[in-house]
């Protein structure tokens, strides 16, 4: 095999002069993991690039774009985000000009013709079901961020473009440092025929990391500093760690934010995000990214450092700032500006400090962007999203806390998450080192730190599944057993397979090891199987029973509950609350778990109670007036009604006992069968009988868990296919679908990209939309493209009234039909609609205001921008669908009416700007 000098060597040699004038386009030597790549592209092969962030792996992706150029071919450029292709557009264009770089996000439009065109999946996957001729002379596609496609909901995307791509197109893969990358790369060669995998574990620039400590920053390795095989934490980290707990323990007040407790520099306290942007200036840190999970957090870090009289700006950089700031927004109404909170965060511009998240409106994140990668702006304060593409590398990367929302509750960060934050650290051709930085916080282990930081395992998970969608346009183009076999070629179905190899592996040693039991059970005197499955059946039996009477005695209680009444005086016969007690509120409707009902004992306590309290079903013993004015909460009231409980009250010698009742075997006449049988076989009298039971019960054991495993294989062999399958008889039952065609139903379905799509195509059936003005069709695409960040909002939504109101609750009941039908097919698919952005919908589709529908809805600006612009993506996609017609004009005017004001202003920006 030749080595990387040897390769590079041979390309000198066979193709010197286009590799040359290539090479010449950078300021810096080619690691030898791009040389091996642009080989593989030489050679006419597909390259998968597996490679940490910042490590240039880009390059490659590049050189395809050259190589196109070049032959006279073209190129896609595919990013997974529309902010991401912006940039590469910007950047594309300076290297090669207006004339030959083209733009296409659904935002932008622009020279879609060009040899290469920079553009977001979605639109090539689009342009591969049309059968766009744009397609015509494709020579190569560059996924970048590929690792996307383990994204539950957008995932799906990658693997239907790499599967559906012509043969000759040569695919560029370009990869975060995955664990599985030669899987993934295996799976390439399938779908794709020979691709080279190229894995780089190595940094270009080396990550040192470090834990910051009240206002020192600390090593988090000893030695080196780096993580290594040997490395272990540093000792006075961990020592500094531990005074901690000592003083905390003499203080019982506890360390707070950015305040020294006393007892000396050496306690442990979390710095302040002020103290955290002086260490940084003063160590030489910055530029730096300080990632915190949070928007309200990261605008409040920014206020926080203005406060503290922050500035990381001289006055010529803080005028270059504002006059690029200015130039950019200089289209945008001051009213809009006014509610935007511009003035506020040009001020933090002009002192260095920014923050950055996706509730802020593009425009301004686009223009931090650019004055951070010009070393303008050197403080960012930002969410996880910045870490997901967007090329913006500093010297130092802070994580605040390694704890996040994951959408469900809050959880620790993974390894994979911490080496994509940190990886952000050390800017190539600048930086000789890159820095990591996590805050101490209480109960935050140096160990744990450590543990995150050496950990390289970040598995690619597909995340493929077929939609409604994808099943009309398999069909449509491949018919349905080709389409059928095409899914069965994705990554999850190769994923699955493998894993039915392990666990096929699994079964047959299962099975050898029961052969021996059986063989540990033979027994002189019969057939000691038949004996033991008799033992078995007997035990299985009498759980049956048991669990049975359990279920029928708490049946009985629940019942009995259910009568209770107000002032009922009953006896609790177990418990802390034993004893007697009247029933103050019989809680009838506490839901799943049975009656809940509140009683007064005797001693004065106003308790709760639940099953777990009554063994036995619960009987009235008399019943006593409950005072009108009775207030549980009054101690004096609970103490007179508990006296007139103890004057009511039975004497305790006579309260229902608790009742024993029978052995239900001894009128079960199968388990007397059973027993009869048992007693009666010739191996019930071995001497050795309890040691052959013995070897029957592991084998017993082991065949539950094969049968377990035997069931895994069965349900993941062919699983998508058989997902497919369902879908198909969905659309078959909907007549979306006939045989290997579709009907003019399912033709529209192919048009819609939604992940509603299927309730988007029987709204557009019903005729719910036909009449509707541009308002009321924004409303109503609303509930189809927007979800809320927090499904448990409090209170029903504001919805505009009228046509709107009646056809939003039409597309309701049409989710309800289809939710309805899923269930049926063990689909389940399609998500409730979301009506929580109708009302901001409708109210800016007709003109209102910014600056009131942002304080109606107390959406962020971002959030607006980015919703309206999914509902603008859905309306072109309703008028593609509708063909002629009113509702086509209707969906048409909607897109006008809404791409106004802040969503229509230009987001794309070039450094040269």
């Amino acid at each position: 095999m030749s080595s990387p000098a040897e390769r590079y060597a041979r390309f000198q040699a066979a193709n010197g002069t286009s590799f040359q004038a290539f090479r010449q386009l950078y300021d810096f030597e080619f690691d030898p993991f791009q040389i091996t790549a642009c080989a593989a592209l030489e050679d006419g092969k597909g390259v998968l690039v597996a490679a940490p962030t910042g490590s240039g792996k880009t390059v490659v992706g590049e050189y395809a774009v050259h190589r196109a150029l070049e032959t006279g071919g073209k190129c896609f450029y595919t990013t997974p985000i529309k902010a991401l292709s912006n940039q590469k557009y910007a950047e594309l264009v300076q290297r090669y000009g207006l004339e030959r770089v083209g733009l296409l996000t659904g935002d932008n439009t622009i020279n879609g013709e060009a040899p290469v065109v920079v553009m977001t999946t979605e639109v090539l996957r689009n342009m591969l079901y049309a059968g766009s001729s744009t397609l015509r002379g494709l020579s190569y596609v560059v996924m970048d961020e590929v690792h996307y496609l383990a994204d539950p909901f957008r995932g799906a995307t990658w693997e239907e473009v790499i599967i559906h791509l012509p043969e000759s197109v040569q695919l560029v893969s370009l990869s975060a440092t995955v664990s599985n990358a030669e899987e993934f790369g295996e799976w390439l060669a399938t779908v794709r025929g020979h691709t080279e995998i190229v894995v780089e574990e190595r940094r270009p620039v080396p990550l040192f990391q470090h834990v910051m400590v009240g206002r020192r920053m600390y090593d988090l390795f000893a030695d080196t500093g780096r993580p290594g095989d040997s490395a272990k934490v540093n000792p006075e980290l961990a020592r500094i760690v531990r005074d901690h707990w000592r003083f905390a323990r003499r203080d019982d007040r506890g360390p707070r934010r950015g305040r020294q407790p006393r007892g000396g520099s050496r306690i442990a306290f979390t710095p302040s995000r002020a103290q955290v942007a002086e260490k940084l200036e003063a160590e030489g840190l910055l530029p730096a990214i300080v990632f915190i999970f949070s928007r309200q957090a990261c605008d409040a870090a920014v206020l926080q450092c203005l406060y503290s009289g922050i500035r990381l700006t001289r006055p010529d950089q803080a005028a270059q700032i504002r006059a690029y700031a200015e130039s950019r927004t200089a289209d945008m109404p001051p009213e809009d500006l006014a509610v935007l909170g511009y003035h506020e965060w040009l001020e933090g511009l002009e002192r260095g400090i920014a923050s950055h998240h996706a509730g802020m409106l593009p425009t301004f994140k686009e223009i931090v962007e650019v004055l951070f990668a010009r070393g303008l702006v050197r403080l960012v304060f930002a969410t996880e999203t910045l870490a997901l593409g967007i090329n913006m590398p500093a010297r130092s990367v802070v994580l605040e806390k390694l704890v996040k929302w994951n959408g469900q509750t809050h959880a620790d960060i993974t390894p994979g998450e911490y080496t994509q934050l940190t990886g952000r650290a050390g800017r190539r051709g600048i930086d000789v080192e890159g820095h990591g930085v996590v805050l101490w916080q209480p109960g935050l282990e140096p160990a744990s730190v450590a543990g995150l930081a050496s950990t390289r395992t970040y598995p690619l998970r597909s995340s493929f599944r077929p939609s409604y969608n994808m099943a009309v346009n398999l069909v449509r183009q491949f018919g349905r057993e080709r389409a059928r076999e095409l899914l069965e070629s994705s990554f999850a179905q190769f994923q699955a397979d493998r894993a039915v190899v392990g666990l096929v592996r699994q079964v047959r040693r299962n099975e050898e090891a029961m052969d021996g039991y059986r063989e540990g059970m033979e027994c002189h005197l019969g057939d000691f199987m038949e004996y033991a499955t008799l033992r078995r059946r007997i035990k299985e039996h009498e759980n049956s029973q048991s669990r049975r009477r359990r279920a029928d005695r708490r049946a009985e209680v629940v019942d009995s509950l259910g009568r209770l009444r107000s002032g009922d005086v009953i006896a609790v016969p177990a418990g802390r609350q034993a004893g007697i007690a009247v029933v103050l509120d019989p809680g009838h409707a506490a839901g799943g778990d049975g009656p809940r009902p509140t009683v007064l004992t005797e001693d004065r306590r106003v308790r709760k109670l639940s099953l777990v309290d009554f063994p036995q079903p619960v009987e009235s013993l008399t019943r006593m007036r409950l005072p009108r004015s009775f207030n549980p909460r009054n101690a004096q009231h609970r103490r007179d009604l508990a006296s007139t409980l103890r004057q009511k009250s039975p004497d305790h010698a006579d309260l229902p006992s608790r009742r024993r009742r029978g052995s239900p075997a001894e009128d079960d006449q199968y388990l007397q069968d059973l027993r009869a049988a048992m007693r009666s076989h010739p191996c019930h009298g071995c001497s050795d009988r309890e040691d052959h039971a013995r070897w029957a019960e592991r084998y017993f054991k082991l065949r539950r868990e094969t049968e377990g495993l035997q069931r895994r294989v069965e349900s993941r062999s062919n699983t998508i296919a058989r997902q497919f399958d369902r879908v198909c008889e969905v659309l078959d039952e909907l007549e979306y679908l006939h045989g290997d065609r579709t009907t003019e139903a399912g033709d529209r379905l192919s048009r819609i990209y939604s992940e509603l799509d299927l309730v988007a195509a029987e709204s557009l059936r019903q005729g719910v939309w036909d009449d509707l003005t541009p308002p009321e069709l924004a409303a109503c695409l609303s509930a189809l493209a927007y979800e809320s960040r927090t499904p448990d909002d409090v209170g029903p939504p504001k919805l505009p009234g009228g046509a709107a109101r009646e056809a939003l609750g039409a597309v309701v009941r049409i989710w309800g039909d289809l939710d309805s039908l899923e269930d049926s097919f063990r689909l389940d698919f399609l998500r409730e609609p979301d009506l929580g952005f109708a009302w901001a919908a409708y109210r800016w589709a007709s003109g209102a205001p910014l600056a009131d529908v942002l304080d109606e809805t107390g959406l962020a600006a971002g959030d607006f921008v980015r919703w309206v612009k999914q509902i603008v993506d859905l309306a072109d996609q309703v008028a593609d669908a509708a063909g002629g017609g009113p509702l086509r004009r209707t969906a048409r005017a909607t897109v006008e009416t809404l791409r106004r004001g802040v969503v229509a202003y230009a987001s794309v920006a070039s450094d040269a700007d």
